[in-house]
């Protein structure tokens, strides 16, 4: 029973990984088509913040992911210099829940 136990166990964290996975390849997708790469890398600055920086900058703070939202809807400018940042109201709100997400998700 417990060799089972076991087993499941480990099974259900290879399905979540895989699920972290995709959720986080559909998001990349996502960024893609919203415009969000013209802008942003992953790890390295461009015009904006590389995502990488963004998450290390917000990982502890507990407001982070509704201040984001807004900031990404709206454009704002003055948290990462001079050059704003535009508003993406052609975005849907639940998708940029989910960029925020995985922007704050990434290591």
């Amino acid at each position: 029973m417990r060799i089972i136990m076991t087993f499941l166990a480990a099974l259900a964290v290879t399905f979540a990984a895989g699920a972290q996975a995709a959720d986080a390849g559909k998001a990349e997708a996502l960024a893609k088509a919203s415009g969000c790469f013209a802008c942003h890398t992953v790890d390295k600055k461009l015009v904006g913040p590389g995502y990488k920086e963004i998450a290390d900058k917000y990982r502890k703070d507990k407001q982070a992911e509704a201040n984001l939202i807004k900031k990404v809807k709206d454009g704002g400018k003055g948290a990462w210099g001079d050059i704003p940042m535009m508003p993406n109201a052609h975005v849907k709100d639940e998708d940029i829940k989910t960029l925020v997400q995985w922007i704050l998700s990434i290591k």
